[in-house]
């Protein structure tokens, strides 16, 4: 006789949310009860506008985490392209585009050196890129002499602060926005669309195993610290252009940018992850600080909430890689 399953005895698909989502609709919907007005279109393309580069920077780094490494000169390198365009510009708009070039050549030239110790010399990422860090911010602050120097005509600013009003349904329309939308779609494209995408798992997954199976560990390391350098100056771009000269513009965003990946439920030793892990853990980091902000809490208590929430990630990515095993 032959038995047929019936149909309401079947287990129900899961469907996967990501944490970080649920976290960002949760603090979002916070800031808009104590501030209703964040719910106009208009207002939250700013918020977005404001986010940009710690969403690149995100971006950027879960390449680097799902190989299995951090890349801790994120920051530095996004300092180094706020002082070294207003240092090469000096407030001529026809050398803007030419020093822009030269920026992503500095900074691809700083995932290039990481990328190679960390492959060839097997220098643990974390010890590296910390050397680096101290390193590109001592190059900054030498050639600037410690203080802003130079400046950022309109076209360069432009980048980071040019709003297009009287946009049907949203109102206005930033193009730092734009560029966040075209990074975060290559970026899911070179890890979802290509053969690159799966090889990073697998090096962060295990790399010996990856190595046997006739995977580039060596290449793949390499590329995703150059794909981190190239987030780190396109997010110093959107800082120049949104806040002007400073040198202390990317202060703490390596920090920030390796808690909004773990925070969307990426994985520290590599191997488990995805573009919207970088994208939801940044949204809900950077709701987190505006509530704060709207709540008048100080600097300092900012800094300790920061902290406290690193911790709180990387616990808890360890022990959903715990249970996997």
């Amino acid at each position: 006789m032959t038995t047929v399953p019936l149909p309401s005895l079947r287990r129900p698909a899961r469907i996967a949310i990501n944490a970080g989502l649920v976290i960002f609709i949760a603090l979002y919907a916070a800031i808009a009860f104590l501030q209703p007005n964040y719910l106009e279109p208009g207002l939250f393309m700013n918020f977005l506008r404001r986010a940009a580069p710690l969403l690149i920077l995100a971006c950027g780094q879960l390449y680097v985490i799902l190989t299995g490494g951090f890349d801790l000169s994120m920051g530095a390198v996004a300092t180094l392209v706020v002082l070294a365009a207003s240092i090469l510009i000096n407030g001529d708009p026809e050398a803007t585009w030419a020093v822009i070039g030269t920026l992503y050549v500095m900074g691809i030239a700083v995932g290039l050196v990481n990328g190679l110790v960390v492959a060839f010399l097997k220098v643990p990422s974390i010890i590296t890129t910390l050397g680096t860090m101290l390193l590109v911010n001592g190059l900054a602050l030498a050639w600037s002499g410690g203080a802003a120097r130079g400046d950022l005509p309109d076209n360069f600013r432009n980048l980071g602060r040019l709003v297009w009003r009287d946009i049907p349904v949203i109102g206005t329309l930033p193009l730092a926005v734009i560029v966040l939308a075209g990074f975060v779609v290559l970026a899911w494209w070179g890890l979802a669309g290509t053969v690159y995408g799966k090889r990073a798992l697998a090096v962060g997954d295990n790399p010996r195993a990856a190595e046997l199976a006739g995977t580039p560990v060596a290449a793949t390391r390499i590329l995703a610290f150059v794909v981190s350098a190239v987030s780190a100056v396109t997010a110093g771009i959107l800082l120049g252009g949104f806040s002007g000269v400073s040198v202390n513009a990317g202060e703490g965003l390596e920090l920030q940018a390796i808690a909004a990946c773990v925070i969307g439920g990426a994985q520290l030793l590599g191997g488990r992850g995805s573009i919207w892990s970088a994208v939801f853990g940044a949204l809900s980091l950077f709701a987190l600080f505006t509530l704060l902000n709207i709540l008048g809490l100080p600097q300092a208590l900012r800094d300790s909430v920061q902290g406290l929430i690193l911790i709180a990630a990387v616990g808890a990515s360890m022990w959903r890689s715990r249970r996997r095993i």
